[in-house]
C-alpha cells in the first residue's frame, strides 16, 4: 500500500491560481479517463471560484459540470473546498441553504468535502460538517494556516482537537498564500499527530518558493495526504508539482505508488490546455517572496493589479501591498483567504486611492467589524470601527443564528426560472448573475465570454463601437470598452477587455469613439456625465457598477449620508455625502456602470 496519498488540484486550484478559474468543462472532459486511470487519492475538482466563474464568465451550470465530471472519473474521489457558512458566496447563508447545498453537492457527486472558515470561527464550520456527516461523505475540518501575534502553534492545536470532537474524519492545513516554513511545518505537524487521531493532509501553495520542502517535512512528521498540481499547472502562486513529489518519494518508504509515466502524458495534455488560456495568466502568478510580509494570496494579488489597472494606477500596486497589512492589524488579524482576503484586498485599494485611510469603507468591512462575519482572531481597532459603523450594535453570536430559514423565500423569487432545486442553490450563491444566466439559457441565448480568436469575415459592431473584433500581425483579438473618462479632457483613459482580460489606454484622440452617443449610461461609450469639480460633486472612488441609488432629487442629507451602493471587484461600497446639503440632480441609476472623475450626484 503507498505510504503518501496525493490529491491533484488541476481541475480546480491549479487553474484558479494560474488562469483565474477560466478553464472550461471541455478541455477538463478529454482527459479524464487518464486521470482516473492514477490513482489519487481524490481530485479537487469543485468549489472555491469554479461555482462563480462557471456562472458568470463561462456561462456554464456548476452541476452539470459536477455531474459530467462525475460520470467521467468513476474511479476517483471528487473533492470540493466549501466555505463553511458562507458556502460559495460572500455573505452568511440560512442553516436550511446550508444543509441543502450540502445536500445536493453529495447527491450530484462529491466524496470529499474540505470545509473552512476565513476566520477560524469553528462556529460557522458546525452546520456544514453536520451536513456532510448526514449524506455520509467525507468531512475534512480545515485550518486556515496565517502568521500574526494572535496565531501559533497551541492555537492551531486546539482548533484541531475541536474539529476532532466535531466528528470530521481528517484534518487538512490550508495553507493558502505559501506562508509556511519547512521548520514551522515539522513542528506544526508534529504536534497535530501527536494531539488528535486523524489523518492529516497539507494544502500549501508555492508562492514563496517553499511548498515542496514543506511537504517533505509534513511527511517526515507523519502528515501523508498532499495536495499537488500537474506540472503544467504547478508552481508559482499554485501547487507542488505532482510528477516531482512522486518521483521525489519514489523507491522509498513513502513512494506514493503512482505511475510517473502516466502523469507525464496528463502534464503534456495540460501544457496544450495552458496556452489556450495564456491572455488570462496575471504577471503576480510567479515565485514571490514577498508573500512572507504581506500575506496575500496569489489570486488576491491579481484581484489587486486588475483593480489598480481599472484606474490607471498600476504604479501604486507597492502602497497597496504596504497597505494590507495595516488593514489586517486593524480588523484583528484575519487569515487572508475569501472573503476576506477580498474584504482586506479592497478596503487596502480604496484607503490608498481616496488618499485617506477608510475615508470610504466597503460594506463588507461594516458587516465584519460588526461581527457579521464571526469572531475576529484579535482585537479590532475600535477607532476604526467607531469611524466606520458609529454607534451601530456589534453582535457576539454566530451570525447566522439570526438568521430565519431562506430557501422557500429563494424559490418564491426565482420562480419558473428554476428548473431544478440545483438551480434555487444557483440563484442563493449569486441571485443577479443567475437570473441573468437563467435567463439567457431560458431565450437560448448563452453567450460565454471570448476566449478563442473570432473567425475572419464576422460581422463587427458600428460606430460608436462598445464591443468589436481586432486583426493584428494575424491574430484576432476580442474588445469589450468597459467605462472611459470624459469628453472635456485632452487626454483621458478607457477601460478595456481584450479577450476578457481587463485593460487601461490613454487616448487623445476622442471624438469618434464617443461620436452620436449621448446616453451618459456609463456603458462604454463617451460618457456624458458631467466632470466632477465641486465639493457637492458625488464619484465612485474606482470603476464599478450601481447597484442601488438610495436618494432622489430633492431629498436633504447630512455628511456622511450613504447615496449610492457600488460594487467593484464582488465587494459593495457605499458612496456618502461630501457635504449636506439638498440633492439637485442625479447622473445614474441602478445597473450602470461608473469611473472614478464622474459626477453621480450633485447636492447644493
Amino acid at each position: 500500500m503507498p505510504k503518501v496519498h496525493i490529491t491533484d488540484t488541476v481541475l480546480r486550484d491549479a487553474h484558479q491560481s494560474l488562469l483565474a478559474t477560466r478553464m472550461r468543462t471541455e478541455d477538463m472532459l478529454p482527459i479524464c479517463d487518464k486521470l482516473d486511470q492514477v490513482g489519487f487519492w481524490s481530485l479537487e475538482a469543485w468549489g472555491g471560484a469554479t461555482f462563480d466563474t462557471c456562472v458568470r464568465f463561462l456561462k456554464e451550470d456548476p452541476w452539470q459540470r459536477l455531474r459530467q465530471l462525475r460520470e467521467a472519473l468513476p474511479n476517483t474521489r471528487l473533492q470540493m473546498l466549501l466555505r463553511g457558512q458562507n458556502l460559495l458566496g460572500y455573505r452568511h447563508y440560512s442553516d436550511d441553504v446550508v444543509r441543502a447545498f450540502v445536500d445536493k453537492a453529495a447527491s450530484n457527486g462529491i466524496d470529499v468535502f474540505r470545509v473552512f472558515d476565513a476566520l477560524n470561527d469553528l462556529r460557522n464550520l458546525r452546520v456544514s460538517i453536520d451536513a456532510v456527516k448526514t449524506t455520509g461523505k467525507h468531512a475534512q475540518g480545515t485550518i486556515c494556516y496565517t502568521t500574526s501575534p494572535v496565531h501559533d502553534i497551541p492555537v492551531f492545536v486546539a482548533m484541531a482537537k475541536e474539529l476532532e470532537a466535531m466528528g470530521c474524519d481528517s484534518i487538512a492545513i490550508k495553507d493558502m498564500a505559501g506562508l509556511l516554513t519547512p521548520s514551522v511545518t515539522a513542528t506544526l505537524v508534529k504536534a497535530l499527530t501527536e494531539t488528535v487521531g486523524l489523518p492529516i493532509h497539507l494544502h500549501s501553495h508555492a508562492t514563496a518558493g517553499l511548498a515542496d520542502m514543506c511537504q517533505l517535512k509534513a511527511v517526515e512528521n507523519g502528515c501523508y495526504h498532499i495536495d499537488t498540481a500537474i506540472s503544467t499547472l504547478s508552481n508559482g502562486t499554485s501547487h507542488p508539482p505532482t510528477e516531482s513529489m512522486v518521483a521525489a518519494f519514489a523507491n522509498t518508504e513513502n513512494d506514493t505508488g503512482l505511475n510517473l509515466q502516466l502523469l507525464q502524458e496528463i502534464g503534456l495534455y495540460f501544457y496544450g490546455v495552458r496556452k489556450k488560456y495564456s491572455h488570462f495568466e496575471s504577471e503576480f502568478t510567479g515565485l514571490d517572496t514577498r508573500v512572507q510580509v504581506n500575506q496575500i494570496p496569489g489570486g488576491m494579488i491579481s484581484n489587486l493589479a486588475n483593480q489598480l489597472r481599472e484606474q490607471g494606477a498600476l504604479d501604486r500596486m507597492n502602497a497597496v501591498l504596504e497597505e494590507v497589512p495595516r488593514v489586517r492589524e486593524d480588523l484583528g488579524y484575519p487569515p487572508l483567504v475569501t472573503p476576506t482576503s477580498q474584504i482586506v484586498g479592497t478596503q487596502a485599494v480604496l484607503n490608498v486611492m481616496t488618499g485617506e485611510r477608510y475615508k470610504s469603507v466597503s460594506n463588507e468591512v461594516k458587516n465584519y467589524l460588526l461581527g457579521r462575519y464571526g469572531r475576529a482572531p484579535g482585537t479590532i481597532n475600535n477607532v476604526v470601527r467607531q469611524q466606520a459603523c458609529a454607534d451601530e450594535k456589534v453582535i457576539t453570536c454566530r451570525p447566522a443564528d439570526l438568521f430565519d430559514d431562506e430557501m422557500e423565500t429563494l424559490r418564491a423569487e426565482i420562480g419558473s426560472l428554476a428548473q431544478s432545486p440545483e438551480d434555487v442553490l444557483t440563484y442563493a450563491m449569486f441571485p443577479d448573475v443567475a437570473r441573468e444566466f437563467f435567463e439567457q439559457r431560458q431565450s437560448g441565448n448563452i453567450v460565454p465570454e471570448p476566449l478563442k480568436p473570432i473567425e475572419e469575415g464576422k460581422e463587427v459592431c458600428s460606430v460608436p463601437p462598445v464591443e468589436f473584433n481586432v486583426t493584428m500581425h494575424g491574430e484576432s483579438y476580442h474588445i469589450k470598452v468597459t467605462g472611459s473618462g470624459h469628453e472635456s479632457q485632452n487626454t483621458r483613459p478607457f477601460y478595456l477587455s481584450v479577450d476578457g482580460v481587463p485593460e487601461e489606454i490613454i487616448v487623445e484622440t476622442i471624438a469618434e469613439l464617443g461620436a452620436g452617443d449621448s446616453s451618459g449610461d456609463g456603458s462604454g461609450r463617451g460618457s456624458k456625465r458631467p466632470r466632477a469639480q465641486a465639493p457637492g460633486h458625488v464619484t465612485a472612488s474606482m470603476p464599478g457598477a450601481v447597484i442601488d441609488v438610495l436618494v432622489k432629487e430633492g431629498d436633504s442629507v447630512s455628511e456622511g449620508d450613504a447615496l449610492l451602493v457600488v460594487e467593484a471587484m464582488k465587494m459593495e461600497t457605499e458612496i456618502q455625502a461630501p457635504i449636506s446639503g439638498t440633492v439637485t440632480a442625479i447622473h445614474t441609476a441602478k445597473g450602470d456602470s461608473v469611473n472614478p472623475d464622474e459626477t453621480l450626484i450633485e447636492i447644493e
